[in-house]
């Protein structure tokens, strides 16, 4: 875990608080200290950097690591500190050695949290490299919505063994559908998945979002509340094949184990949290922890991969936005969709806010 804290561990620049040439100011949501409250203040307008865009925030996406951080007091080892690390918005300035972009641009990224990187905040910076442009039928808030999730089911699927399974990226034409005639257990990266071209998708979730997620590329839609053994018996009523893998987006204790029970032996898991302490290993069973965190050494060649081809893949319609809620008042109003969040209130859609509207 010691890289994905190194990658998105706040940093407070002291070059683009102090600058004299840059002393416009904007608002930020700062977690005051460990265990501490959330709290809207000000802070300057950080300063463009070579390889670097200046974006105004137009909208940013909860996630449940945000509210997480605050209740255990993980991954964040400085305060106080900006979370916030699904974002789109519009280029302002676009720094030395960038191409392929210009001041105006609709783009969309994953930020970190680096105070001048980070989400929470009306302005922010986005490595240019790591960054695609909006498609015109697309909104901020679908866009927004996109990165973190799209991240942690690409490095899952494609990153090499330790990191991911290492399938072949379905980013072009030539090299889609190259899982064809193998079925594969998802909790979430169902998208992906299709386009690699599994023959049977099958996912649990919350039944009342079975269309929506027929709809995205899963074939078969299970009852999250299954038991463990009740699902590998719904699961070998799909398919006989064995499932040599299953990506648990979740990665909760409960569908961890459910998980592990219903893969092959030779299988892979891949999780996107830390592997619970009650699995028992066995022989043959693999389990690997995903980090889908681009600036991470290791992934950031497929993410600029991905980067190349996001816009591309969006206006195809290969990919496709979640669902999104607005939340009212800016910035101010993240701390109440955070609580829900927390109590498990929120159900097929991703929670946005529009920092630019925070009072």
């Amino acid at each position: 875990m010691s890289q994905f804290v190194a990658a998105l561990k706040p940093r407070v620049s002291v070059s683009a608080d102090t600058d004299d040439q840059h002393l416009r100011t904007q608002k930020a949501l700062f977690l005051e200290s460990k265990f501490g409250e959330f709290k809207v203040r000000e802070r300057n307008v950080p300063a463009v950097i070579a390889g670097h865009l200046l974006v105004r925030i137009e909208s940013v996406a909860l996630n449940p690591i945000d509210w997480k951080i605050q209740k255990f007091g993980i991954y964040v080892e400085e305060y106080p500190a900006i979370l916030g690390v699904d974002t789109s918005g519009v280029v302002v300035e676009v720094g030395e050695g960038v191409s392929g972009f210009t001041a105006g641009d609709r783009v969309f990224f994953q930020t970190s949290w680096d105070h001048d990187k980070a989400g929470y905040q009306q302005y922010t910076l986005t490595d240019a490299t790591l960054t695609a442009k909006i498609p015109s039928k697309f909104s901020f808030d679908e866009t927004a919505a996109i990165p973190v999730a799209l991240a942690a089911a690409t490095a899952g699927l494609y990153l090499e063994a330790p990191n991911g399974a290492g399938l072949v990226t379905p980013f072009e034409e030539s090299t889609r559908g190259k899982e064809s005639g193998k079925p594969i257990v998802i909790y979430g990266a169902i998208q992906l998945a299709k386009l690699s071209g599994f023959s049977q998708i099958i996912t649990t979730a919350s039944l009342k979002n079975t269309e929506y997620l027929k709809s995205l590329g899963a074939t078969h839609v299970l009852d999250r509340n299954l038991p463990a053994q009740e699902l590998a018996s719904e699961v070998s009523k799909i398919t006989s094949a064995p499932i040599n893998l299953i990506y648990d987006t979740v990665a909760l204790p409960d569908t961890q184990k459910s998980a592990y029970s219903l893969l092959a032996d030779g299988g892979a898991l891949v999780l996107t949290l830390p592997p619970d302490a009650e699995i028992k290993p066995v022989e043959g069973k693999r389990i690997f922890q995903a980090i889908g965190i681009f600036v991470i050494p290791h992934a950031r060649s497929l993410g600029e991969k991905l980067y190349s081809k996001l816009t591309a893949l969006l206006e195809e319609g290969v990919l496709k936005p979640n669902h999104v809620e607005v939340l009212p008042n800016g910035l101010n109003g993240v701390v109440a969709g955070l609580e829900r969040l927390q109590a498990d209130q929120v159900s097929g859609a991703k929670l946005v806010a529009h920092p630019q509207e925070t009072a």
